[in-house]
């Protein structure tokens, strides 16, 4: 039997969650790695109070930045060749300075910043860990990093504190979801539904997945994996597809009398509805889904179709007729191992205000359109 005392401590994803969360209260949090710790903070969520008192106390911190973000903000940035991009800020910076490079929402009225002075070698887990964990808090990947002889003795603070490599595990790991619950929902597609929730452990998040009529486990199953999107799926935006593609796949699964639909909280390709919105005003301002994703400091997208395949194993489905235009789709299932019998193309929901964002789907992410 497990020690009471050891059962009672946090797990690595636990400790992960308490550290995502710290970040998107604006709490600042330690990560440890071999040669020390370093106090992290993010910056979309730090007020001018914390910053300042936490700069007072251990010095200027660094900026670490996405490099797709970097490229966007800096005047000098032909030489960026890591993934993270570590800024020295010029003495005496406040939060602002740091948030005009962390926030294109400031890029409209003002040109790149430059020349700035970029930190090399060193460390990376700390940096890698700290940006992993404010993407995955949906938050603007950007990060400031306290580090020095005073943080190693800053005991006193009380914050959550885990090792970098901890957390960077947990990101690569596979998806761990918990079946929580299912019951009988009769839809205007079909009246036999069955409705089952996921959860993953850390509690942050749930996915669904939506049986129609009876499926038969021993049989290919019509399925489609779909991303929430609050603006198409339930307003009826005009700007993507999402909405005709969700009540078309519905209509097909309730035509044929079986089927199973995946709809995964992974909001804006996976970077949340607020830096969605973010996405959007970029837009208004001429650059692309791809161009505007890249200048918050994502990549083109960053969902995880690994959570659809665990939901299916654990409903026991095997194989899919899949329902989907994105390949990513098909290879993410097929190296999950389920078996894709049949790709069903959706093609529909095009109109005059989307069809721009359907050729750079096409043309950037390989959607078969």
């Amino acid at each position: 039997m497990q020690p009471t005392s050891d059962c009672l401590l946090p797990t690595l994803r636990e400790s992960f969650a308490r550290v995502s969360g710290d970040l998107s209260m604006g709490l600042p949090c330690r990560l440890t790695d071999g040669s020390g710790s370093a106090i992290v903070l993010a910056i979309e969520t730090a007020t001018p109070e914390r910053f300042d008192a936490l700069q007072r106390r251990f010095g200027e911190p660094e900026l670490v930045l996405t490099a797709h973000r970097a490229r966007a903000v800096m005047t000098s940035s032909s030489d960026i060749a890591e993934d993270l991009v570590r800024i020295l800020p010029p003495d005496g910076s406040g939060l602002a300075w740091f948030q005009r490079l962390a926030d294109p929402g400031f890029d409209a009225h003002s040109g790149p910043i430059g020349p700035l002075h970029m930190l090399r070698g060193g460390q990376t887990a700390v940096p890698a860990a700290a940006i992993g964990a404010v993407k995955r808090a949906e938050l603007l990947p950007a990060v400031a990093v306290f580090s020095g002889p005073q943080v190693q003795a800053a005991d006193d603070l009380h914050l959550t504190s885990v090792a970098a490599q901890d957390v960077l595990s947990v990101l690569a790991d596979s998806p761990v979801l918990g079946h929580l619950t299912a019951a009988d929902l009769p839809l205007e597609a079909h009246d036999q539904g069955l409705l089952h929730v996921f959860r993953d452990p850390s509690g942050n998040k749930e996915h669904y997945a939506l049986e129609i009529g009876k499926p038969d486990r021993a049989h290919p199953v019509l399925t489609r994996l779909h991303s929430a999107c609050f603006t198409g799926d339930v307003l009826g935006s005009l700007k993507c597809d999402c909405g005709p593609q969700l009540r078309t796949a519905l209509a097909r699964m309730g035509a044929e009398g079986a089927g199973v639909l995946l709809y995964l909280n992974q909001e804006g390709r996976g970077i949340g509805l607020a830096n969605k919105m973010r996405v959007y005003d970029l837009q208004a301002q001429g650059f692309d889904t791809v161009e505007a994703n890249n200048r918050l400091g994502y990549d083109d997208d960053v969902r995880d179709f690994r959570v659809a395949a665990a939901m299916l194993r654990t409903l026991g489905f095997a194989r899919v007729r899949l329902l989907t235009n994105n390949p990513a789709k098909v290879q993410s299932f097929e190296d999950c191992g389920i078996a894709i019998t049949e790709q069903i193309h959706l093609r529909v929901g095009r109109n005059v205000y989307n069809q721009h964002y359907l050729a750079v789907k096409a043309l950037k992410s390989g959607h078969q359109l």
